[in-house]
Order: C-alpha cells, then structure tokens, then sequence
C-alpha cells in the first residue's frame, strides 16, 4: 500500500504572519476588555471638568441612558464583540460625565464674597490646618459672619491666625479679612478653589488680630462629631511631638495622624528635593504599610496558636484584622480625599481575600478605581489619584510579568539568605523603577520638578520606613494614649532620624532637582493613556504606549510668556535672558513660585537700580530697565501718577479701578482692578516689533471656564 507524504507548506508571507500575531494579541485580551471600563468611565469624569461652561444635568442623563441602552441592545442580540466593547467604553464615558455633574450639584454650599472691609467671624473651630507662609491656620466652621445672611455663610472657611493656633472644639470669634478660595496663581495652574469647593470649603479668612473666644449655641452633631475626633488626633499629634521634638515629632505626626503644624518648612523642601515627599502625606504607601502589617501580624498570631489555626481561617481572620487597621488609620489621619482613596483601594483587597479572590490583580485595582471614581469623580484631575492609580497599575503589571523561580531544594542557608537577598533587591529596584517611570510624567506636569536621587533616596529609605517606622509608629500611637507608647516612637523617631539624614545627603547632591516647565494641558491625558495601555495590554504591544507614556517629556513646550501679572495686580514679573524678574520680592511668594516652575524659568529679584519704587508702585526709571509699571496700592493713583506710570513703561498695571487715562497712555496697555476683577491673572506674549506694542493676553477666567467652583460668592 502506497503511503501518502504530505507536501511542505510554503512559508507564510508576512502579511499572514502580521495577521496571525494581532490574532493572537487581541485573544489574550478576552479576560481584560473590561478593565477599561474604568479608564473609559474616568475618562468622561475627566471630560465633565474640561468644559467651559457648567452643562445642564438632563441632557447628560439622557445620554447615559441611550448609551447604556445601545450596550445593553446589542448585548442581547449577541453581536460580535467588536461591537459591544465600544459600545461599553461608551457608555462607561457617558456615564462618567453624568456622576461627576450629580457630584458637583449635590456638594454645592454657599462661596463667601469678596468683602470690601474687614468682617467678624464667630465659628467653632474643626480642625487645625496644615501652616501657610503667614502663619497657623484652622478649618473653621463659622456660625455668624457679619455682613452675610445665614443662607450665603459658607459650611467651612480656612482662616490664617496669629499665634498659637487654637485647638479643635474651640469656639473663636476673629477679625479677618474674607475672601472666596483663592484661583489658580496662573492661567491654567492648580486651582485650589476647586478642591476647595468639593471640600465644602467656601472661603479663607485672615486675621488681623488675636484669636478671642466666642459664646455660641452647641453646634449639630455632625460638627460635634467631627471636633471630638480631630480633638483627638490633635492630642495625639502633641504626645508624638512632646515625645520626640518638634524636628522629628513633626515628621512622625504627619505620618500618623496627617497634622503638619510642626513640621519645618526646610525640612520639606528636603524631602521634596530628595524625592521623599510622599512619605509626608497619608496616601497608598501609609495604607499599604499599616494594613499589611495588621495582617500579617494577625495571621501570624493565629498561625501559631493551633488550637485557633484549626478551627478558623487564619487569613479571613487576618483580613478583617485588615480592614479594622485601614479604618482606624483612615479616622486617625483625618480621612483626607487621598487617605480616603488609599483605604478604599486597600479594603477592596481585604475583601477580595475575604472573598476567596486574588487581591492583587488588575481586576481588583479596577474595581478600587471605579468605585474611587463613583464616590469622588472630582479625583480624576487631582495629582493625587493620578499618581497612586498609575503607580499601582504599573506594579501590578510588574508583579504579572514577574517570573517565578522554583524553590531550591535542601540548599544550604548561607546560599539562601544570599538568593533571597539578591531577589529583594532586584524586585526593590524594579519596583522603585516602575512605580518612579509611572509617576514620572505626573511629577513633571503637577509639579514641575524632578528628584534626579530619588531613586537611591527610595531604596535606602524603604526598608526603614516599611519595616521599622511605620510599624512602630502603629504601635505607638496605639499605646500612647495609655501612656505605653514610649518605646514603640522612640524606635520610630530613630528610623525618622535615619530618613532624614538620607533625605538631607541626597538633597545635597550636586543636581538634585531639575525643574522642567509644563507640557500643554492636553498632553497628560495622552501620556496616562500611554501608562494604562503599557500596564493594561498584555502581550508584546504593550510597549506602543511607552512614546505616548513619555509625551510630558517629549512634547514641544509653548514659548514663554512675556510678562504675568498676579491674581489682583498686587505682583508682577517679566521674562528677562531665561529668568524671571519679580517686581516685589516675597509678595504673594506662592504664586510667583508656581508659575515660574510651570514656565521653567527661576525666579530672581528686581534690580534695585534702574527702577524708581514708592510705597505703592514701581516703574522703570531708565529706558530699557523693564516692560512694566505696577501700581499695588488698594488706592487709586491720581491722574498725574497714572500719566507717570505710563511713561515709563509700554504695560502699565493698577491694582485699583482708574476712572480715565490721560493723553500719554495712548498706545500703551493699561490693565486696571476692573480688568483683574473680570480675569484674574494674566499671561502676556509679545506680538511684533516692540515699537507696535501689541500683546497676547490669556486670563486665568478663560482657562477656569465659567463652573461653580469659579463663580463669586
């Protein structure tokens, strides 16, 4: 019988080839098409805050509906995947816009106007604030304000006091200044009055006198509540610092319960220099540390009690050891939207053990981050979330590509402590890597800065701070009000002590920060889709995001303005050889520091010489010292100062309203307080040739948009 050999198949061409390798990408997404649903969700949040206008509620409704009624319609009628995925993102984005526009109508309260004299407040004092440049401040919730009806009093003002600040429980009464939250200090900046309006913090206040007691009727339960646990963090913060000093006592109590009233502003700026910051702020890091050390101390404990060991599941028991520790932090920090985020993230692996799931696994951060977007849709345009989602999202991916060694079998000890070694810290380094490329973009875009050590500064500070701070720190903040606490934040304040030291070694390094000015705002979306697609994808494709990851760094930069006029009028600075020129020093610090990091040019004082300064103004007194002459007095010039100021320079600014210009101001432009009132600060590019003295204007009102976190009280 003759056998039948089967002809060789020819070699597929590369057209087959290309077909058979997007094939076999696109299958082995079939479990992870929905872990883009929250990207798409976040991605109609994020949507709702680029408008210019506030939308009204209905029609985004209506388009919820019809989205989810075409997902759910081709669902049933079983069509291919390649349509209902869209179809889903869809409607995921739609209702994005929808939940962020019910957010923002349902946390309205009352913004306080900009009053003309100064006012009293009478209020009961919630919190104590982190310090500004100025001085202590406090969350008040304020009773009377004179001047404004009970209906038009905001819920919360944060006030800047004089002296000692008060405690939390106190009822105060001030005489302040009152103003609504201030806009951003640039066009386009970070807008503390948003985050300050989704706080119900509806203005700040600063004090022109002595805190005095006020007399007021018991305030509504909720307040009461409120003032009786911030009482008792603040207790514990003052325990930590009489413990450990104000330099190290500091430190550890904005660890434990997030109060930064000790800390040293030139111990800050250290940390941020070295790349230690985060370790400051209660986020995803402190969360991780105190519920992972919960749990394995319990699992531990329940481990070696065998009667318990075989009677219930040590790591349910463990878990739910867990959950209590993420609460309990979560009350003792103060429960700020970043903590709020991280115990929500670190509840929902708790209960995917309890559950009987992975609780590490991109379906769980997922679900972490639709049910952070549902409850707090404001969080997609916050640097916080942006960051801990990205680095979280990249280290889960780390963790799947990771390869897994088999274990040695009968290998001698001293081989195996120097394996386990070597694979820490390879998995430290990666880790510091990954989490550092994710976040990186973020840093540049938020922050305008880079830790170029922040790497080592990471590694050398992550075994101290996992493993000896943070759980001495649990530990005694625990026991400290039983006054045991003792040698649990002395072993903390030694770990502080050695954090510090590598912060101040690291910071000190010869080009320790570069500051790097910010991409257009349309260029971080792109690089977050770049980072989820990196950390989403699986498979070889994965690696299409990484250009789009590193848009903020590639991206071509806008020129630099010309000249920027603070919120107001009260400052002003002009871009001279790459640098720029601030007419008044130490005025309004902030904002000059915020937009010369955003423009990427340093900050340097006027020349005392060439300039012709008053009480209230500043000119150039010779030609060619500068283009601009500022008036900062609350009180109109005269006519004959007017026609000074426009002498000397092309660009003439008045913080107060000018009632006419005489003939000399022709042909120059003259920005008055009816001007800023309307547009806040102000950007200025030159247009042609000097001798035109044409200008490109763009006001922070037109960025912000007309929203109700923008409109005045």
């Amino acid at each position: 019988m003759a056998g039948v050999i089967a002809p060789v198949p020819a070699n597929p061409s590369l057209a087959e080839r290309v077909r058979c390798f997007l094939a076999g990408q696109v299958a082995a997404q079939s479990l992870r098409w929905r872990l883009w649903a929250p990207v798409a969700f976040g991605g109609g949040c994020a949507a709702y805050f680029a408008f210019r206008s506030e939308p009204p509620a209905w029609p985004l409704i209506v388009g919820v509906v019809l989205a989810a009624g075409l997902w759910l319609g081709a669902r049933r009628m079983v069509l291919a995947r390649v349509w209902t995925l869209p179809l889903m993102l869809l409607a995921c984005f739609a209702l994005g816009i929808a939940v962020a526009k019910l957010r923002t109508d349902a946390v309205a309260a009352p913004i306080a106007p900009a009053l003309d004299e100064p006012t009293v407040v009478e209020g009961w004092v919630i919190d104590v604030d982190s310090p500004g440049a100025a001085g202590p401040r406090v969350v008040i919730a304020p009773v009377r304000i004179r001047g404004l009806a009970p209906e038009a009093t905001p819920e919360r003002l944060r006030a800047t006091v004089r002296g000692v600040a008060p405690e939390p429980g106190q009822a105060v009464r001030l005489f302040a200044i009152l103003n609504p939250p201030p806009a951003p200090a640039s066009p386009g900046a970070y807008d503390f009055g948003r985050n300050a309006y989704f706080q119900s913090m509806g203005g700040v206040a600063f004090a022109l006198g002595e805190t005095r007691p006020a007399y007021l009727s018991p305030p509504p339960w909720t307040v009461r509540a409120a003032m009786a646990v911030n009482g008792l963090r603040y207790d514990l913060s003052n325990r930590i610092v009489a413990r450990l000093g104000e330099q190290t006592g500091g430190v550890a109590a904005a660890m434990t319960t997030g109060h930064e009233a000790w800390l040293d502003p030139a111990q800050v700026d250290v940390m941020r220099d070295s790349g230690l910051a985060h370790i400051l702020s209660i986020s995803g890091l402190h969360m991780a540390v105190v519920g992972g050390f919960a749990f394995f101390l319990v699992r531990l404990l329940v481990a070696a009690w065998p009667w318990l060991a075989l009677r219930v599941s040590g790591k349910k028991v463990a878990a739910w050891a867990g959950l209590l520790a993420v609460g309990t932090y979560l009350v003792v920090s103060g429960h700020p939207p970043p903590a709020e985020r991280a115990a929500i993230t670190a509840s929902i692996a708790f209960a995917a053990i309890l559950l009987e799931r992975r609780a590490i696994s991109m379906h769980a951060l997922a679900v972490a981050a639709m049910v952070v977007l549902l409850l707090q849709p404001e969080a997609i345009v916050t640097p916080g979330f942006q960051m801990s989602f990205a680095a979280t999202a990249a280290l889960v991916a780390l963790a799947e590509a990771w390869p897994v060694r088999p274990r040695e079998i009968s290998a001698p000890l001293p081989i195996l402590i120097v394996q386990r070694a070597v694979a820490w810290l390879g998995i430290a380094v990666m880790a510091s890597l990954v989490a550092g490329a994710a976040t990186g973009p973020f840093a540049m875009q938020h922050f305008n800065r880079t830790a170029m050590y922040g790497l080592v500064a990471n590694l050398a500070t992550a075994p101290v701070s996992d493993f000896l701070i943070m759980p001495a720190l649990a530990l005694g903040a625990l026991l400290e009000p039983l006054g045991l606490g003792g040698p649990f934040l002395w072993l903390a304040g030694r770990g502080i002590g050695m954090m510090l030291a590598i912060g101040e070694w690291t910071a000190g390094l010869p080009g320790a920060v570069k500051t790097v000015a910010s991409a257009p705002d349309y260029v971080l979306p792109i690089a977050f889709l770049g980072v989820l697609f990196c950390c989403l994808w699986r498979g070889s494709l994965r690696w299409l995001g990484l250009p789009f990851a590193a848009a903020v760094m590639l991206w071509p930069r806008a020129p630099t303005p010309d000249l920027w006029i603070g919120d107001g009028g009260a400052n002003a600075a002009f871009v001279e050889r790459g640098e720029a020129v601030v007419m008044r020093p130490r005025v309004r610090q902030f904002a000059v520091d915020v937009w010369s990091r955003r423009r990427g040019v340093a900050p340097e004082e006027r020349p005392t010489e060439g300039w012709a300064c008053t009480r209230s103004s500043c000119a150039p007194a010779e030609s060619g010292a500068g283009p601009l002459a500022i008036w900062w007095g609350r009180r109109a010039p005269s006519l004959e100062q007017v026609d000074a100021l426009c002498r000397s320079a092309p660009v003439v600014s008045v913080r107060a309203t000018v009632a006419g210009l005489p003939p000399s101001c022709d042909g120059r432009l003259v920005l008055d307080g009816t001007d800023y009132a309307r547009g806040g600060a102000v950007e200025l590019w030159r247009v042609g040739p000097a001798s035109a003295n044409r200008w490109r204007a763009i006001w922070t009102a037109e960025v912000r948009g007309d929203r109700p976190w923008s409109r005045p009280g």
